[in-house]
């Protein structure tokens, strides 16, 4: 017997049944599940169309289309579907990112077309903790940042973004989004560090948010001020906040040759628990 499958952007009244399928997976949904959370599936209040997969009319699978091109809960099949769409409507993304095997296979299906990538970054280890380190003392210098300080820690931002991705936040629209970006962080209390004299020694903030799971993001310490376990302390004291305000989860996802970082998260207590892959172009 065939099976009838087809996709298409969901309709705003899809809500619940796209919910059902995020939430199924608390952790590695995280980001775009407190999105969704938030804007409902309005493209516009969204960033972007989110494509669903349907089996004989049931919703089966789902691939968000922004600035990041992000397949949820995608099986081979429904991966096709997407990587199809994708080719047609053409690349308007920055980043494919999402679950290692099935991003895996959406790039392979897109390369052709969409290639070469920036850079492909095929292995990022997935971590997660729901305690409080018992080995690593929080450090009591890191704080919420304030709305009056978006001027003070906008430079470390700037600064984490660049070195981590490869290519400035201030580039195109001068920064205006970015910034935009980091001002709902900081206004929602969800961004965090330690400043000496008006200067950021370490920072992190919690950039996805849902009752069941967060996602520390940004992890960020001066240069000059590397190697002396303020990283570990820092993010520390960011999970303590985190497990107390946020979600019962505290997650997170680093490149797999940062070996420093990969110690460090697993001296705070995370331990890893899947991969995800990112396509940057």
């Amino acid at each position: 017997m065939l099976t009838q499958t087809t996709t298409r952007v969901l309709e705003p009244s899809e809500l619940d049944a796209a919910l059902a399928i995020l939430e199924s997976e608390p952790v590695e949904n995280a980001f775009v599940t407190s999105r969704v959370q938030v804007a409902g599936l309005d493209p516009w209040r969204l960033g972007g169309e989110m494509w669903g997969w349907y089996a004989d009319g049931r919703l089966r699978s789902l691939c968000y289309s922004g600035a990041n091109l992000v397949p949820i809960c995608a099986t081979p099949e429904a991966v096709c579907g997407f990587a199809d769409r994708a080719r047609r409507t053409g690349r308007r993304c920055s980043s494919i990112v999402g679950p290692a095997e099935p991003t895996t296979q959406l790039w392979r299906l897109l390369e052709p077309s969409w290639g070469p990538a920036r850079e492909i970054r095929a292995h990022q280890p997935l971590m997660v903790t729901e305690q409080v380190p018992a080995a690593v003392a929080p450090d009591p210098f890191v704080r919420r940042i304030r709305k009056a300080e978006l001027d003070v820690i906008m430079p470390a931002c700037v600064a984490m973004f660049t070195e981590e991705v490869g290519v400035s936040p201030l580039a195109g629209d001068g920064g205006l989004l970015y910034q935009a970006r980091v001002a709902e962080l900081v206004g929602a209390g969800r961004s965090f560090a330690r400043i000496e004299d008006g200067r950021v020694i370490f920072k992190a903030e919690i950039g996805a948010a849902t009752t069941r799971a967060c996602q520390i993001q940004g992890v960020w310490v001066d240069p000059e001020f590397r190697g002396r376990g303020l990283s570990e302390a820092g993010m520390a004291a960011v999970v303590r906040y985190a497990l107390a305000d946020v979600a019962p989860v505290v997650s997170l996802y680093v490149n797999d040759y940062n070996t420093p970082a990969r110690a460090a998260y697993r001296r705070v207590g995370f331990r890893e628990v899947g991969a995800f892959m990112s396509v940057l172009f």
